[in-house]
């Protein structure tokens, strides 16, 4: 399946200038829905991890089916305020100001193995947030998967190190 067709782009949204990558098109359609998730499941088939973890919200739309595909938890990564038990945040910078994700204290234990999955890797601002979550838990991020990667953004250097996949590259 070529899941590029699948994806609709959305000119001027949401401002002049960007080309809008929408994956609703992509979750209301069956087919291409699971064969997303399916590839997401193959590329991680040699990749030992303990848990999944999505930011907010798209993130939950990939991740959630991929944990359940695996048998691996998921956890998910919340704007602040979203999360009922103890949390840490971290600030991170956008171009056109900041923005927090907050994660469960005890989400991740010491030297759980995790994977990070997301709809879009764009200038790299959310995943990198993400991963510095972590670490600082304790946890090891052992795999950056991705329906979608921007490579024109760059997003690519703030997370260099780290085993990066994507579905689908613009």
């Amino acid at each position: 399946m070529n899941l590029e067709e699948k994806i609709r782009n959305i000119d001027g949204f949401p401002k002049e200038g960007i080309s809008f990558k929408d994956i609703t098109t992509v979750l209301k359609d069956k087919d291409a829905f699971k064969y997303s998730i399916d590839e997401l499941k193959r590329l991680t088939e040699d990749v030992e991890f303990d848990l999944i973890l999505g930011p907010e919200a798209r993130g939950f739309l990939v991740g959630a089916p991929l944990a359940y595909a695996t048998n691996k938890g998921f956890i998910p990564i919340r704007k602040p305020g979203k999360l009922p038990a103890e949390t840490i945040s971290y600030e991170y910078d956008l171009e056109y100001g900041t923005d927090v994700l907050e994660i469960h204290k005890d989400a991740i234990k010491k030297n759980d193995k995790v994977i990070i999955v997301d709809d879009l890797l764009a200038t790299g601002g959310t995943v990198a947030s993400t991963i510095k979550m972590v670490e600082q838990l304790g946890g090891e991020v052992v795999g950056l998967y991705f329906l979608i990667e921007l490579t024109f953004l760059n997003g690519i250097d703030q997370i260099k190190g780290y085993n990066v996949k994507s579905l689908v590259k613009y």
